[in-house]
């Protein structure tokens, strides 16, 4: 079959710009391994994604699209260059037999209605995935969590009653003969320059929603004040730094954040980690951070670095709240519980180190990941087109990203801290909430609320 495939974010042969690229890459080349023709459309870039290139003989990647760059808000950028982009995908569409949008960039459902269409979506934080979510028509929606597709019946289910028949939950997954615990790490040491000693990993973007200043913080309590001196945050560099005077600017505010500390010589800035030494890096590691409050719909980091035995300590947010075990997350914001999780992994190791690969090898198995996205690709059904209806409703729930804390506080995904809130929290134990409730208007404007006739799926 002919499958052609969209990507907003743009694509390279070696490296990617984050986890939806690396699972985009995984599915492509399991199809054209299959004998199918692929052929996937993304956002060229100077000067590093100009020309088409394969990522196997039957996959070829055309950066073709003139979307704005380097992100956010792509779509800022002349009317020429978003009329050509759909016309490039549609003239695609035409000679293909399925179309997938990964990342749900494409916000124009007109431009695949006459092919079998698949949609992607990634994030639940971007515009353009956002307003794709408000306007998904296509055949099936595909999300990498129950998390993430909790936040769609929530939201744009409210108006497609049919939605939570074409969501399908297909997790990330792992290929464990790359992703384990066994392997050595002392090239990339070498060719990374690292000072001897123990590290603690950061290998995310350089922004506050992944966590970089609660890691410095942990950081600042595990050698200033707990004496460890031979520990090291690694703080890979993001792959736009060079594009992008902002990316440079924040690490240089970082960087007198971390001298003010006194932390200098235990931050290491280094380049950006390749897809083929992610393993590699991984195992580098004595604790991997996952501490900021960004709203992942999956998020990799805390699975491949559990894979390659190396423990986390991830913020219990978003997809990893209810998803990871207990024993590697904490509160986000609770630096104090983050840094004695780490100093116990640093000091004593991982006693559920066995447990969690039992779990992950029984839950994230890429060759299963990429047969449900082969089967739901290759189904040739198209379905009608969806109606949009609205029920007004008469009680309300809990929003699937907001949860009660142990200390009685609500946390909110999207507002990324934890709320006072005793009166609403009291009324939530007795269960629905009347909609003429006098507490209702504030806390559903705020998104604490969402309408309770909606069914959501089991997130554990």
């Amino acid at each position: 079959m002919r499958v052609v495939m969209f990507s907003m974010t743009p694509l390279f042969a070696d490296r990617s710009m984050g986890g939806a690229q690396k699972q985009l890459r995984k599915v492509a080349l399991h199809l054209a391994q299959e004998g199918h023709t692929v052929e996937v459309l993304c956002t060229r870039r100077s000067p590093d994604a100009l020309e088409p290139f394969h990522w196997h003989p039957n996959a070829l990647v055309k950066p073709v699209l003139r979307f704005k760059q380097p992100f956010p808000e792509p779509y800022d950028t002349p009317i020429y260059n978003i009329a050509n982009a759909v016309a490039d995908v549609i003239e695609a569409c035409q000679r293909a037999d399925v179309f997938y949008s990964h990342d749900g960039g494409l916000i124009f459902p007109f431009v695949y209605t006459h092919t079998r269409s698949v949609v992607g979506l990634r994030s639940v934080l971007f515009s353009e995935t956002l307003q794709s979510g408000l306007l998904f028509n296509a055949d099936a929606l595909v999300v990498p969590s129950a998390y993430a597709a909790n936040v769609w019946l929530a939201t744009a289910g409210q108006f497609y009653p049919e939605l939570r028949e074409r969501i399908h939950v297909i997790p990330n997954g792992l290929d464990f003969a790359v992703y384990h615990p066994d392997g050595r790490s002392d090239d990339l040491r070498e060719r990374l320059g690292l000072p001897n000693g123990r590290y603690l990993l950061y290998p995310h973007r350089p922004e506050d929603g992944k966590g970089i200043r609660q890691s410095i913080a942990v950081l600042d309590r595990i050698v200033n004040h707990c004496g460890q001196r031979d520990v090291y945050l690694l703080v890979p560099q993001w792959i736009d730094t060079a594009l992008a005077p902002h990316v440079r600017a924040y690490y240089e505010g970082l960087k007198a954040e971390i001298s003010a500390l006194g932390l200098q010589a235990h931050v290491v800035f280094h380049p950006w980690i390749s897809d083929d030494d992610m393993p590699a890096y991984f195992r580098l590691g004595s604790v991997t951070l996952a501490l900021g409050n960004y709203v992942e719909t999956f998020g990799n980091t805390p699975y491949e670095s559990l894979a390659c035995g190396t423990p986390v300590v991830a913020a219990n947010v978003a997809a990893y709240r209810g998803a990871l075990p207990s024993a590697y997350t904490c509160d986000y914001g609770d630096v104090e519980a983050a840094a004695e999780r780490v100093l116990s992994f640093l000091l004593h190791g991982d006693s559920q180190a066995e447990a969690a690969q039992r779990w992950l090898h029984a839950q994230y198995q890429q060759a299963e990941m990429v047969q449900q996205y082969e089967r739901l690709l290759l189904t040739p059904v198209r379905l009608a087109t969806m109606t949009h209806t609205y029920q007004t409703p008469h009680a309300y729930q809990l929003a699937p990203w907001c949860y009660v804390t142990p200390r009685g506080a609500i946390y909110h995904d999207f507002l990324g801290a934890a709320f006072e809130r005793p009166a609403l929290v009291a009324a939530l134990e007795e269960g629905a909430i009347a909609a003429d409730h006098p507490l209702v208007p504030e806390a559903r404007a705020e998104g604490f609320l969402v309408p309770s006739h909606i069914t959501f799926l089991n997130v554990s």
